[in-house]
């Protein structure tokens, strides 16, 4: 039976290194070296390093779209914050630009915000992304708004209406995340609107007939619409 060793808090990027250790849960390695992915406690176990999360509300999923923040820059990756206790490395071979060696940062740097796609959550919930996607780009304009994830689906709406609704009114372009974060563009006001009608959604996700109250909240600045 293995005895964890004396634990210690570690963050995102601290160097978990160790004699014959692999990387388990909640770490990433690169360049021979084992790194923390997130804020947690380090505990190894069985041969490998891992990093017990403190807290953490999305849980990723392969395939997901999600709107990360660059919190740490490596010569040959970007360490991602993804609303969740797994922040994930984008590794430069998933990436849209050819980025040499050590010119990470050139291209995208600390508090960056990118639209990606979670390509690989293995056994031990290390995360990985991908920026290939079509749809996979760096977030240059509009406002990010969050929200629980829970309350992701209720956003949408049934076959995108609700999303649909609130588009149709304020006119701003809407990208609704997995991991409970929209990215919102337009006119200011029409941005301040679009989120008051998120943040209503968010409130009374469980009431019923929600999609006419968000209906009648977006008339009653807009007007009616044929």
């Amino acid at each position: 039976m293995d005895t964890p060793v004396k634990r210690e808090v570690v963050v995102p990027g601290d160097i978990l290194d160790g004699d014959g250790l692999k990387p388990g849960a909640g770490t990433f390695s690169d360049e021979g070296h084992i790194y923390a992915s997130l804020l947690g406690i380090r505990n190894e176990q069985s041969g490998y390093v891992n990093v017990i999360p403190l807290g953490g509300r999305y849980i990723p999923r392969p395939g997901d779209a999600v709107i990360g923040k660059v919190v740490d820059v490596g010569s040959s990756y970007w360490l991602v914050d993804l609303n969740s206790p797994y922040p994930a490395p984008l590794r430069v071979n998933e990436v849209p630009w050819r980025v040499d060696f050590g010119d990470t940062a050139r291209y995208m740097d600390i508090e960056d915000t990118i639209l990606a796609k979670v390509l690989d959550v293995d056994e031990t919930r290390r995360v990985s992304l991908s920026m290939k996607d079509q749809t996979s780009r760096k977030l240059t304009d509009g406002q990010i708004v969050e929200i629980s994830h829970a309350k992701v689906p209720r956003v949408i709406g049934k076959k995108g209406s609700m999303i649909d609704l609130i588009e149709t009114y304020t006119k701003c372009r809407m990208f609704v995340a997995q991991n409970g974060r929209i990215w919102i563009d337009g006119e200011m006001e029409d941005m301040i609107n679009a989120v008051a009608a998120v943040r209503m959604i968010e409130e009374q996700a469980q009431v019923m007939g929600l999609t006419e109250a968000v209906r009648s909240y977006l008339e009653g600045i807009y007007g009616k619409k044929e």
